[in-house]
């Protein structure tokens, strides 16, 4: 009998690990994919809420399409239970799936600030589609939305909401904004941007309640005054999906605990993207990336290991890159490593900031923030990736970099970063172009 591949989840590492199995198989094994959505891009959910896509270019892989893969796809359904004893799958509806290998990719969830209130009419998470579309249709022009959060997820979709012409006030607990991504001295360079294009921050400020106010939503802080809202977006965090792996005999921590070829604890069950505990491409330790990019590269060296390949995975690095207002903000790597070597910089007359973390001679994290349109900082967010990513020393070139963060192409070039990160692909040959290839 052919081997059966079963993909829990149809996110971007559930659907790179088909389109990775069906590359090297050519189609002789059976693939079950287990999802309860139709496979969707949460990275362009930001678009469509300002309108700029249409809903139908958020999904990935049509009904057609899976079955070019020759996929039997279930969607619509959830997992439920795993018997990793017994190599079966149980979902909600008691449908019970055999398999040979198994990938969980069941991805995240948003997670709504603890107070009373939050689960009132006009209170939206932001994360699935069901929960864009909810908000796509809440948002008016002139409507005064209010945005509880100022982490990455929150400013992924800011520049939609002003496109829609709402009145934006931003609320986060902690002291400054983005204050999983950014620095002190970063943050306050994006709060005075934001504020000059007419983004009211309120940081500091702890919500108590949500209460109905005519109509509208009244906002309660244990510091300063009410906040009236049409419209509240909670960008409160994510919790990974794993509930149902209860008694499964799967290794978890923080998220699933996975080897370099992605398998978990049970040789057979495999897990990718936001559930999966790896390694960390900087610290070396077991962490995890909740991003895009992560998810990608897990889903498809899982999906080629499940297809007979011997795959290693060096490791994820962690980064954050986002567009407010037209000035970028960007991070990666262990950007607040407090044992690291730091340097930094502002020219404020450009609105730009570099800060560059050591350990010897190598870059182990960096942080950049500059205008959009400025060509200093396009070329020097790939560069500053690539120094970080690649872990090259650079010798003499550090002190250079001291003396001016801002001048990162020289050292970019003499450390020869280009010609070691160029040869490297994620399967160790180039790309392919998504869809069948048998």
């Amino acid at each position: 009998m052919a081997t059966r591949h079963v993909i829990v989840g149809g996110g971007t590492a559930g659907v790179n690990a088909i389109r990775a199995i069906r590359a090297y198989d050519r189609g002789a094994a059976e693939v079950l994919l287990v999802s309860a959505e139709r496979p969707y891009s949460r990275m362009v959910l930001p678009y469509y809420l300002g309108r700029s896509i249409a809903e139908s270019h958020v999904f990935t892989a049509t009904p057609g399409h899976l079955a070019q893969l020759q996929v039997q796809a279930h969607l619509g359904r959830r997992a439920a239970s795993l018997d990793t004893a017994a190599n079966r799958l149980t979902l909600e509806d008691g449908t019970r799936i055999e398999y040979d290998d198994l990938l969980i990719a069941t991805g995240s969830s948003a997670v709504k600030a603890p107070v009373p209130g939050a689960d009132l009419p006009g209170v939206h998470s932001f994360w699935t589609l069901p929960q864009a579309r909810g908000v796509v249709a809440a948002i008016r022009e002139g409507s005064h939305v209010v945005m509880v959060g100022a982490g990455f997820i929150a400013f992924t979709i800011l520049n939609a909401i002003r496109a829609l012409r709402a009145r934006l006030t931003v609320v986060e607990i902690a002291p400054q904004i983005l204050p999983r991504m950014i620095d002190a001295a970063g943050a306050e360079l994006v709060e005075a941007w934001l504020t000059r294009h007419g983004v009211e921050i309120r940081a500091g400020a702890t919500l108590v309640a949500i209460e109905e106010a005519e109509g509208r939503r009244r906002l309660k802080f244990r510091e300063g005054s009410d906040l009236l809202a049409d419209v509240v977006i909670m960008a409160t965090g994510i919790r990974t999906n794993l509930e149902w792996l209860n008694g499964s005999g799967v290794g978890v921590n923080r998220g699933i605990l996975v080897d370099d070829h992605l398998r978990s604890s049970v040789g057979n069950v495999y897990a990718a993207g936001d559930v999966a505990e790896g390694r960390d491409l900087v610290t070396g330790r077991p962490a995890v990336h909740a991003i895009e990019p992560t998810a990608m590269g897990h889903g498809r060296v899982a999906g080629a290991n499940m297809a007979g390949q011997e795959l290693a995975y060096r490791g994820s690095l962690l980064m954050n890159i986002v567009d407010v207002c037209h000035l970028d903000i960007a991070s990666f790597g262990a950007w607040d490593d407090p044992a690291a070597e730091t340097w930094a910089a502002t020219r404020p007359e450009r609105w730009a900031y570099r800060k560059l973390l050591w350990k010897g001679d190598r870059l182990i994290g960096a942080m950049i923030l500059g205008r959009a349109n400025d060509i200093w900082t396009t070329n020097d967010v790939g560069m500053l990736k690539g120094l970080v990513q690649s872990g090259n020393g650079l010798g003499a070139w550090k002190e250079r970099l001291r003396r001016n963060p801002f001048d990162i192409k020289p050292a970019f070039i003499a450390s020869g970063t280009t010609a070691r990160l160029l040869p490297e692909t994620i399967l160790g040959h180039p790309s392919s172009p998504p869809g069948p290839t048998f």
